[in-house]
Parts: structure tokens; sequence; C-alpha cells
């Protein structure tokens, strides 16, 4: 029997899905096969609480919400039992990622065909309960064209098995005496009496991608309901039903041959009707995809860290693009279908400019744009709110040019202006009006415009639902849509397969209001809440509060790219996601307000948060969740005090200097077991961890030397060099002086006269571990030293990228308002050591000279702050000009990041996100290779995991430096 989770942390977890819904369950579970689902569907009915069935969590409409038990499949069921390549097939878990999926299909030249955006964490579980499908729907149609047989649990803990059935197997399915014969008998009777009424009612044929209520036009298809018809199969009513009927257990689902050439045209248009215009003539192409995107969403992009990089294909500014993709198997007939359809276009005016792309990492780049559309709405900010309502109809593709012309006339008359994109090709619309529904003029707009637009999706007889599905936000809508006299159908239906309302209640048929268990209660208020950051961008803290809005990006695995989120990837727990943790932290504060900085509930959250700001960059709505929990840390301790651990690790400019007077003495004593076991008993850092040597010579000593022997160097030679300021940190000072050295030399070699100021770094380690009082005396003593230099033309550049990279991130937000200004000319003029030597190099080639190099392969891994807020672009771009061969472990976070790995508590983990990806390619490479890591603590990381050394740029720099 699966354990049910009643504790407040887990309930407050799964209270929320990706919709604008949000309703604490009773409990949760985490089932590990079909019989255990089974055990607890048994127990929900001895007991009466309902039962909602949950994978990813993704579902807009708040189909993945529910009182009762929410039942997460994600955690255990995720096995890909086998594939069949002969026949095409593959039976998986519901908890498996559809990506997943098809990086094992690949291996086959196969792959599961439906597409949605979330594809890189949705679960088949999920995409059979919506009936998902996707950019490429044309082509692949929907879930339910690809599901060949699923293993259910019935309401009262059966188990049974759901596939087509001959005539002489559905009789036999009716003469059961059992829930599941009933379900055959009533089901074939309910068809057998409305056929004619579902036909007429339901939404027009054409339309592939109809979800509005059960499917019963689809089982009207079949045979005996329409004899000659297809097989008759409940899969298909299945699919679609948001687990309101049965649970899927396992699901065996057909596959298709991966078509080995593609090619992407993507048309411009000025106006967005002459779009829909264009995509009725392109479907003409037999395209794999029409995808519009329009302004809005291309306007995000430009302040996403991680898509802004994705916008190399776009030419002007747009009001709507078409992504369409031709694919097959000779690459010069679909050139020529390009160019037809190019030339079709262009000849009928429609769009100004149609660039074709046909290499793959190019197209590649614009998907990746496509997909991340939806999480960009969702992150715009709280003054253009788009909530999911009316984002899901369907009408014929002919009918698009009229249809957007007649929801335009809706949005004009409420008022408003509309987020437009779209599955183009199969007349599916993701409309998204701006409307905040915080406030309650905002809300009775939303139910308003709802009511007109079912009316309206009815003229057109369209689907209120075209993949994500009724759930909360459409099924109060379906009357509108499918007419009165199919109400009665819909909740026989629930009725024969659930006839004590166990799954799911109030999805599809007996909902509650619209407005019922929204996230946001009325009368609205923000948290109010005083803080150390000043969260300008996000206009206070209560507002970065709402910024996660459940698309769950960072719940993605290891294998789909990116570093968010690391903690995720190692447990797998939903309360180490950041989406987990911003859903704590806006539930608590908006309860509690200021009592929230003393919640154990956020606390425990937060205990495998590595800080790493991959949040920042790869969540489509840029959740600062490192920000957010040095806020709390600093709440926590002002309330709570300070351990050990934190004053040890968070200020260690008390006490290196006096470690750094005997260094000898002082490693051995940390070296030794005696004192290693005090140090973990007392301040939890973990025994098995080899702790940093002090050096012989910390760099600021070594520098005072070398900077005189420079300065009568620079007399004797009377050449007036150009000055660099040199931000030393405390860990290359005292560990790693010869990062420091190496820089110099390099600089000099340069010609640059170099000046490092008096600095125990820009306070990271302070801001890290919370400590934000000593934080912002820092900034003050930073502003004082930097910025004259700063006015005086001296860049600052920095060699540990979590430390220059806090002049530029934190900094502005913990600065008071008179200091904003001298924080901006410093961020603006701060460099990592890869980017100014780039700079450098860009605008003195030739003093590549000065390195001898010949190709020396350097395999890389990118501190996790530089690639949220940079890229690893400039530091590849740097080591590239000089003559390195160099390649990207694209690793994600090493498992390290700072402190998180020294800590007992935080070890197994630290160690398991490090062997995801980083560990096993660092032991892949041969000895020639040399790994370069800009980072401190990654290259401790790697020793300890690896045994492996890996180099600073500047130390790497320096060893083909000619003399």
């Amino acid at each position: 029997m699966p354990k049910i989770y009643t504790d407040s942390l887990t309930r407050r977890l799964y209270a929320n899905d990706a919709s604008m819904y949000e309703e604490l369950p009773a409990g949760v579970s985490f089932p590990e096969s079909t019989g255990q689902i089974a055990d607890l569907v048994r127990q929900a009915a001895r007991e009466g609480f309902s039962l909602t069935a949950r994978s990813a969590g993704t579902s807009l409409a708040g189909q993945a919400t529910g009182g009762g038990v929410v039942m997460d499949v994600s955690r255990f069921m995720t096995e890909i039992l086998f594939i069949n390549e002969a026949n095409r097939q593959a039976t998986v878990q519901p908890g498996v990622i559809r990506d997943t999926l098809n990086r094992e299909a690949g291996k086959y030249s196969l792959l599961f065909g439906p597409d949605t955006a979330t594809t890189n964490r949705c679960m088949i579980g999920g995409m059979i309960g919506n009936n998902s499908s996707g950019s490429f729907s044309i082509k692949h149609k929907t879930t339910r064209d690809h599901v060949l047989d699923v293993e259910a649990v019935l309401s009262d803990g059966t188990i049974t098995r759901f596939h087509p059935l001959t005539r002489e197997e559905l009789d036999r399915k009716c003469k059961l005496d059992s829930l599941e014969g009933e379900i055959y008998r009533g089901m074939l009777d309910l068809l057998n009496r409305h056929k004619e009424s579902i036909l007429e009612a339901y939404p027009h044929p054409e339309i592939m991608r109809r979800n509005t209520g059960y499917a019963l036009d689809k089982l009207c298809e079949m045979d005996p309901i329409t004899p000659g018809g297809r097989p008759f199969n409940l899969v298909e009513l299945l699919c679609g039903s948001e687990g309101t009927l049965a649970m899927t257990g396992e699901a065996t689902l057909d596959l298709t041959r991966v078509e080995p050439h593609r090619v992407l045209l993507i048309a411009h248009f000025g106006e967005l009707l002459e779009s829909m215009e264009a995509a009725v003539d392109a479907v003409e192409f037999e395209p794999s995809a029409v995808e519009l995107v329009d302004r809005i969403i291309l306007d995000a992009t430009r302040g996403n860290i991680e898509q802004k990089k994705n916008r190399f294909f776009l030419d002007g500014d747009p009001e709507a693009i078409l992504v369409i993709e031709i694919e097959g198997s000779d690459p010069v007939e679909l050139e020529q279908r390009a160019n037809a359809l190019k030339g079709r276009l262009e000849s009928k005016k429609l769009g100004y400019s149609w660039p074709i792309l046909q290499k793959p990492n190019d197209m590649r780049r614009v998907w990746e744009l496509r997909k991340a559309g939806l999480g960009l709405l969702m992150g715009l900010g709280q003054e253009s709110r788009s909530p999911t309502f009316v984002e899901d109809t369907a009408v014929r593709v002919k009918d698009l040019p009229a249809y957007v012309a007649d929801f335009k006339e809706i949005l004009n008359r409420y008022h408003t202006r509309c987020v437009f994109y779209a599955h183009a090709s199969v007349g599916e619309l993701h409309l998204r009006p701006i409307i905040d529904i915080t406030t309650p003029e905002g809300l009775e707009t939303m139910k308003a415009m709802a009511a007109d637009v079912a009316d309206l999706v009815r003229s057109y007889r369209g689907s209120l639902s075209g993949e994500h599905g009724d759930g909360r936000v459409r099924a109060p809508f379906i009357e509108r849509v499918l007419g009165p006299e199919m109400i009665p159908l819909l909740r026989k239906v629930k009725t024969l397969w659930d006839p004590h309302g166990l799954f799911n209640p109030g999805k599809i048929v007996d909902p509650k209001p619209m407005d019922a268990d929204m996230r946001y209660e009325h009368p609205y208020r923000p948290a109010e809440v005083e803080t150390m950051f000043k969260w300008r961008k996000e206009k206070g803290f209560g507002h970065a509060l709402e910024q996660c809005n459940g698309a769950g990006v960072c719940r993605k695995v290891p294998e789909s790219g990116g570093t968010m989120c690391p903690s995720y990837h190692a447990t797998q727990d939903e309360k180490d996601s950041t989406r987990g943790r911003a859903n704590l932290f806006r539930q608590i504060f908006l309860q509690d307000g200021c009592e929230g900085f003393g919640s154990e509930e956020i606390r425990e959250g937060l205990k495998l948060c590595l800080s790493c700001k991959a949040c920042k960059s790869e969540c489509p709505a840029n959740v600062d969740m490192a920000r957010m929990k040095a806020e709390f840390l600093h709440g926590w301790q002002k309330r709570n005090g300070r351990s050990l651990a934190t004053r040890l690790f968070g200020e260690p400019e008390r006490f290196y200097p006096l470690a750094a007077r005997f260094p000898g003495l002082s490693n051995r004593l940390m070296g030794s077991s005696p004192v290693r076991y005090l140090l973990q008993e007392m301040a939890g850092v973990d025994a098995r961890r080899v702790l940093p040597a002090f050096a012989p010579e910390p760099f600021m000593s070594w520098f005072r030397s070398f900077s005189k022997e420079d300065t009568v160097e620079r007399q004797r030679s009377e050449i007036d060099r150009p000055v660099v300021c040199l931000l030393m940190d405390p860990f290359t000072n005292y560990h790693e002086p010869e990062i420091g050295k190496s820089a110099c030399r390099i600089l000099q070699a340069l010609g640059y006269k170099v000046r490092v100021p008096d600095l125990s770094g820009s306070a990271r380690p302070q801001i890290s571990r919370g400590l934000l009082d000593e934080a912002s005396e820092r900034v003050e003593e930073v502003l004082a030293r930097l910025v004259p230099m700063v006015d005086e033309g001296v860049p600052v550049v920095g060699l540990e990228p979590s430390d220059l990279l806090t002049l530029r991130d934190e900094y502005p937000d913990l600065c008071p308002e008179n200091r904003l200004s001298e924080v901006q000319r410093l961020a603006e003029n701060s460099w990592l050591w890869e980017e100014f030597l780039d700079n450098h190099f860009q605008e003195n080639p030739e003093d590549e000279a000065l390195f001898r190099v010949s190709g020396e392969q350097v395999v890389l891994h990118g501190h996790c702050h530089t690639k949220a807020l940079v890229g690893n672009d400039p530091l590849i771009s740097l080591l590239t000009r000089i003559g390195f061969d160099v390649s990207d472990t694209e690793s994600g976070c090493c498992g390290m990041a700072g402190s998180f790995g020294y800590e007992q508590e935080n070890y197994e983990v630290s160690m398991k996100i490090g062997e995801q990806v980083l560990f096993p390619a660092v032991r892949k490479l041969d000895d020639r290779s040399v790994i370069c890591a800009p980072g401190f603590s990654c290259r401790h990381q790697i020793a300890d995991g690896t045994g492996r050394s890996a180099l600073h740029p500047a130390e790497l720099m320096k060893s083909y430096l000619l003399s």
C-alpha cells in the first residue's frame, strides 16, 4: 500500500499546477506500480476520498489539482518497459518523459510523434490524460492516434486492459459480471441511442484536435456503432478524459519512423491576419508543422537570457511569424517544396521575408524559441498577465482568418489585447488575452470573455479545447459549446466508469464555478515584506513571489540539457525544484507576511538549493531562487541566529588571514582525522571532503613585490600603459594564488599595468549564506575602492566568476537608491577574465601570437553563474582565438556550488549531481585532454569526484605564453 503523505509541506507543493488554480490536497501519494495504484484506489473507495492523477503537473486547465489525494506517478513509475523495433511499439509507465522515450526510441530511428512545448518534462500519463498533440499534429495527429493499449485501474480497484476489440471480443466483454462489463454495456447503449445527436453536437470532424467533453464522437465512428468502422476501442475515450474515468498503469504506444531530412521556412508578417491567410496556403504543401508566433512572444525573448540567443533568424520586427517545417527522405525535393511555398507566399504578397534554414543546429534553436513561448507568456509580469482560459480553441484551418477577426472584435469589446500563438496547421489557436485577474474588474472580464468565446467557438462548430483539456477552466462552458442535451450524456459516462465520483471530481462534468479555488484570492494584495534586496526589476518582493507560473521547466532531466534544477535532478522530489520552492514562498508569504521568514517549510525546501542561478536564465519567468534563498536565510537568521557553518563558510575573511600565517600547520591540522571529525561534528563539514590547502604565500603578498618590480620596469621603459583593476577573491588569494600570478603575467605581457585593490572579494560568500547586513557593508567598501577607478576609465576584471558577477547581479539590488548610479557604472565596466581578454584580442589580433598553441584539446566545464548570466561563448571564443581546440561538456552544475558540497547533509546529493554528466564526461577523457574550469568550487569537485586536475583559464593560457 503506497503511503499517503499529509504533512503541510508536501500538500503545499501539490496545491498548484501550471494553471491559475490552487487547492490544498488532503494528501499526496507516490505509487510504484499498477498494483499500488489499485491498492490506493481501493483505499479511496473504503475511506471516501478522491484521487487526482498527476505526472509533471504542467496542466494549464487545473486538472492536476484537487482536494483529495494527489497521486504523483512521476517519481517512481518512470520505466520504459520495452521497445519493439520490428513492430514500432513501446510500452511505458505513465511517468516516462516524452523526450526520454524518444531518446531511447531514437536509437532505432523511431519516435513518439506528439510534440508538445513541454516535451522535456511532460509525461506519457499526462499526455494520455489531455490527449496531447503539439507542433507536428498535422503529421502525427494526437496522442489518441498513437496509444494502442492501456493497462488501467478502474474505480473499484480492478486492473484491466483496453485495446481494439473484434465483435466477438466485445461480446465477451459485455457479458462480464463486473464493473468492466457494466462499462461496456452502458457505453454501447449510450452510443447506439444517441449517435446522431452526438455527431450533430460535437465539433466539426475536419477539426483534428477536438477535446471538448468526452470523445463520444470518436467512439461513434467505431464498429458496431458504425458498421464497418474501426474496431471498438475505449482507449480513445480514455485519451483526453483527464483522469476522471480510470487510472493509467502502463501504455503501449505506436512509434513512427524518423524522417532523415528537414527544412524550415520562416515567413515574416507585418499583420497577424495576413499570417492566418498564409497558413491556409502553407497547409497545401504538406508540411509537418505550421506554427504561429506573435510579436508579444518575440518581444519576450529579447529579455530572456536563454532565448535572446535564439533570435538569429528574425528579419526586422515582425508582427507575427509562421515557422513552417517540411520533412522527408529527399533533401532536394524538400528544398524545392520550401522554395515553391516561398514563391506562392511572395506572389500573393503574404509576408515580407521568407528565410529558409537547413542546418540542424539552426533549426533546433528555432524550435527551442518556439517551445519557450508558453513559459515566456506566463512570465510577462503583472502588467501583462495573460491567464489561460481561452487559449486552447480549435477551428477548421480555412476558418482561421475569419475566426481571428471575430476574436479580435471580442478583444476590442473588452478593451484588451491578446497574445496569439498557434498550431496554425490544424486550426489550433493559443489565445491569451491580457487581463489582470487579481482585480475584481479583471476577474469579471475574464468570466464574461470566456462565455463570449465559447459562443464564438460554437458558431464555428469548433472545439473549446484542442489539447490542454477542459479541467476547471473550460468545463463550465462545455454546455455552451456542445449544447444542453450533451451534458446528461457526459454525466452518464462519468457515472458508468466512476459511480462514486472518486476520480478527479469537478473536471469535465459537474465543475465548480470558473473562479473557484483561484491561485490569488480576492481581495488580492501582494505580500508586503521588508527585505534587504530592493527587488527593483520585479518591482518589489511581493511581485517576485509571483513570478513562477508552474510551467515546470525546472523538472527537465539532465539529458535535456541546461543546468536547472540540479537538486531536482538528484532527488526527483518536487520540493527540490524551483517551482516547488517558489510555490512555498508565494503561499507562505502571502499568508504570513514577514512571519514567513520563520517558516520551517521554506527552510526545508531550500536545504538542497545550490544557488546555481540556472533558474535566472533557464526558467522562462526568470525566477532567481538563489536571491530568494539569500533573502530568506537573512530573515531566518535574524530570528534564529547563525550556525557555526554559516559563520565558517560565510565569512572566510575572519579566519583566513590567521590560517594563512601558518599554512603548513593549518594544512596539516585540516588534513588530520581528528580535526576533520571535529569540523564534521561542530560545523557539519563532511570528513570525506579534502579541504582546500592554504598556499605558502597569499597572492596579495606576492603582488606587492610584483607591483614594485612592474613599476620600476614601467619607469625604465617610459611607456604609459593602460591600467586594469584585477578583483581578487579570498579563495584565489589564499588557496590558489598561482591563478592570480598567471593573470598578472598575461596582462603585463599584453601591455597592461595591473592594480589590485586591497579587498576581500565582492561579498559572494556572505550573500550565499544570507549574511546580507555584512554583504551590504561590503558593497559600500567595494564602491568606495572601485568606483573612482572605474570613473578614471579603469576596467575591473575578475578571475572567480561568481565573485565578479556579483557586481553585476546582486549589487544593483543591495545598494541604496543614492548609490545606484555608481553601482550601474561599476557593473557596466566589470568583466570576467575571458570577456576582457576576448575583447582585447578582437581589437588587437596581433597579440594572439604571444601564445604558442597548436590545436591542443581543451574540455570546458563552465561555472553555473557564468552560464546563467553570460554564457560560455566568451571563454570558448578566447581559447579558440589563441589556438586551442575547445569542446564544451555542457555538464550542468558540478554539484559543489561554493560551500554546499562541503556540508555533510549535502555530500551525497552533491556527488550524485556530479555523477549525472560531469564526472562521466571527465572520466572518458584521455590523458592529453586538458580540463578547463573557471570556478574554484568546480575544480575541487572535479578533483574529488574523478581525481583529475582542472585549470583556470588564466593558468592554462600562462602555460602557453611566450616568455
